[in-house]
């Protein structure tokens, strides 16, 4: 197997939590997920209305609470054009904290998870700073530092509402005693200026998102013609080594998919990152079928193996506990396995 770009094993970050397991961005999740051994819990962050950061994975929350059912809030209803697509629904920067803590979380993909569904209503909508506390907690109880994986969700469009993600995002990280290049912190975004601007102003590592097509929203805005595509070359790769320590990746960026999903060769994405000083980490791995490719249906433990075999730095899972198991089944069955975990000088 390739070695990481660290020498050591690759880090797990789980996916809004233990998305698999409760329903995603809830206190619950991130729980069951250090629990389940992973290294990174991953929040997206959007704003409330009176500027507080909260764990959802869109804006639009009709998907994942029950806002639609409360009479209180059907006036809020109403459509917007978020990252120039249009969305009818409701919105968390229509809301205050205070309203959005009388609302309940839900399974986002019910069809999918329906186990997940029993969970519906017992879980409130976490702050950033909720997040923090539980992962302090959780890091004494275990002995290890579990890091944060921090995204934030639609940056140009926050901004132009006066409810910037960035500053109160390093605000409550500094206030945390996150500091330093080697805290136990990762910050992403799927566009750029909000990155090159962060680099400015923190230390913390930061990781420039790629989705499998289309371009940052933020080039859309600015007329820039580059798209993720250009990213992922050479040159792009260097140009955001200027500014970031790591890159996530789709999966197809990898290895793509024939029309069947049947996979192809892959890409030499990881060998070019890592050529420019860049962490790869992948997303996202999940169990079900539908989300694998057609040669591991009912097997993801062999779909981690192949990624793996690529030297990529870290994966983001909605089963944390599948590709722990994974790492350790490689450590145990290899000669030199993985080395120990990263430990974190600074942080906490």
């Amino acid at each position: 197997m390739v070695k990481t770009f660290t020498g050591k094993h690759p880090i797990i970050i789980a996916h809004r939590g233990a998305s698999g397991y409760r329903p995603e961005h809830t206190l619950a999740a991130y729980e069951l997920a250090i629990a389940l051994g992973t290294d990174y819990i991953e929040p997206d962050l959007v704003s409330t209305k009176d500027g507080v950061l909260i764990a959802r994975h869109e804006n639009e929350i009709s998907q994942t609470t029950d806002v639609a059912d409360r009479a209180e809030f059907s006036h809020r209803q109403t459509t917007k054009i978020i990252d120039g697509e249009s969305k009818t629904g409701w919105f968390t920067e229509d809301f205050t904290l205070v309203e959005l803590k009388t609302l309940r979380a839900k399974e986002r993909i019910p069809q999918i998870r329906p186990k997940n569904t029993n969970y519906d209503g017992l879980f409130e909508i976490p702050t950033l700073q909720e997040i923090i506390d539980l992962v302090k907690l959780k890091s004494v109880e275990i002995g290890r530092n579990i890091g944060i994986y921090p995204e934030t969700k639609h940056p140009t469009y926050f901004q132009s509402l006066g409810l910037s993600l960035e500053e109160p995002l390093l605000a409550i990280l500094q206030a945390n005693h996150y500091q330093g290049a080697n805290a136990p912190v990762f910050i992403q975004s799927f566009e750029v200026s909000n990155l090159q601007d962060l680099s400015t102003k923190t230390d913390l590592p930061l990781v420039q998102l790629f989705n499998i097509s289309g371009k940052p929203y933020d080039f859309v805005v600015n007329g820039d013609n580059r798209t993720y595509a250009d990213l992922a070359t050479v040159s792009g790769l260097r140009e955001i080594a200027k500014y970031a320590q790591a890159i996530g990746i789709h999966k197809n960026l990898l290895v793509p998919r024939d029309n069947i999903g049947k996979l192809l060769s892959p890409t030499s994405l990881v060998k070019d990152a890592h050529t420019a000083s860049l962490l790869v980490h992948v997303w996202t791995f999940r169990n079900e079928d539908l989300f694998l490719p057609l040669d591991f249906q009912e097997n993801p433990q062999e779909e981690y193996k192949l990624f793996f075999s690529f030297g990529i730095d870290g994966v983001f899972s909605d089963y944390p506990d599948t590709a722990k198991q994974v790492i350790l089944d490689f450590a145990k069955s290899s000669k030199e396995g993985f080395p120990p975990q990263q430990t974190f000088q600074d942080g906490f």
